[in-house]
């Protein structure tokens, strides 16, 4: 098992090199003069010579990147603007301040939002679709398939809107969104996030109901299930024991996927409740043309996706050992 979570960490880290590279070139190559982008919209001509200088515009590209890497492992000293201690992603010269501390700023949000969502969708979503499978056929099947299709259909930008409109303007059941940090007041962060995670899981769970439910109706269908209540184990242990088991592979790949995706920046959803988080960030970052705060966020945000995928690896290496020898 360490073997295997060694190889996937070593290839975690080749693929988020070759990620880095590509981001970089896209926003240091393709630009006529990235340095002007980088200078964002409010740059005078003094401060664009000075991220010229700092950004080493005339050395070729590949030496550019090399500068850049360095600082992510030792810090980088833009001579102008100051020191960035590694790990430095780079230098935001429109707010004037490292890139790796703006992001973790707004970072505790946007892990507030994934991580409680996540709960909701994934307890809710893979419970009704493990009654759906068990009632396989049923009104209650029919009820929660059709349920998950028509939430599957919805979109957050629409069903926030309505939903601060009725829940917090109308009827005052729910405060609005807001950002409150956790370790200063427990419960404003919980009322301030409630209403976005059930939104959010509103359009997951919708997706998780429908996978749980496939997945343990053929899992239940299998040989080795059947054997087993062949034996004369009762369901409850036959559906815990084996098809539960067998059925959360794909399930838990497309976990991993979601929160790493959430971790990244769920932009629609921080938008549409006005949170200030990495999502809002990235759309703050193109609106100021912010190229070194977009490059620090979209590595952000794959590094994310990169992790989890490791976690997912790890987690289904447990649930069914033959993926280990892969």
């Amino acid at each position: 098992m360490f073997r295997f979570i060694v190889r996937r960490t070593l290839g975690a880290l080749v693929i988020l090199l070759i990620i880095s590279a590509i981001t970089f070139a896209l926003f240091y190559v393709a630009p006529r003069d990235p340095a002007r982008v980088a200078c964002g919209k409010i740059c005078t001509p003094q401060t664009l010579e000075l991220v010229r200088h700092n950004l080493g515009i005339s050395d070729p590209i590949p030496v550019q990147y090399w500068h850049w890497l360095a600082g992510v492992f030792t810090g980088r000293d833009y001579t102008s603007f100051g020191y960035c201690p590694a790990p430095c992603l780079g230098y935001s010269f429109h707010n004037q301040e490292p890139v790796l501390g703006t992001i973790l700023d707004r970072f505790p949000t946007t892990l507030s939002l994934s991580v409680g969502s996540a709960v909701v969708f994934v307890v809710a979503g893979i419970g009704t679709g493990m009654i759906a499978a068990v009632k396989q056929g049923k009104t209650l099947d029919k009820v929660a398939s059709s349920a998950s299709l028509i939430g599957s259909s919805l979109q957050i930008y629409i069903v926030g809107v309505v939903a601060m409109f009725y829940l917090c303007d109308q009827w005052h059941i729910l405060g609005r969104p807001r950002d409150v940090p956790f370790t200063q007041d427990p419960v404003g962060w919980f009322n301030g996030l409630l209403l976005p995670w059930l939104v959010l899981a509103l359009i997951f769970t919708a997706n998780y109901t429908r996978m749980a439910r496939s997945q343990l109706v053929e899992t239940l269908s299998e040989d080795y299930v059947r054997t087993a209540r062949a034996k004369g184990l009762s369901r409850r242990t036959v559906f815990f024991r084996f098809a539960w088991r067998g059925a959360m592979g794909p399930i838990v790949t497309i976990f991993g996927l979601d929160v790493g995706y959430l971790l990244g920046g769920a932009i629609i959803t921080e938008k549409t409740f006005s949170l200030h988080g990495i999502g809002a960030l990235s759309v703050k970052a193109v609106q100021d043309n912010d190229l070194p705060l977009l490059l620090g966020v979209v590595l952000v945000a794959a590094a994310a996706i990169v992790l989890f995928n490791i976690v997912v690896d790890a987690v289904y290496a447990l649930i069914d050992p033959r993926v280990r020898l892969a």
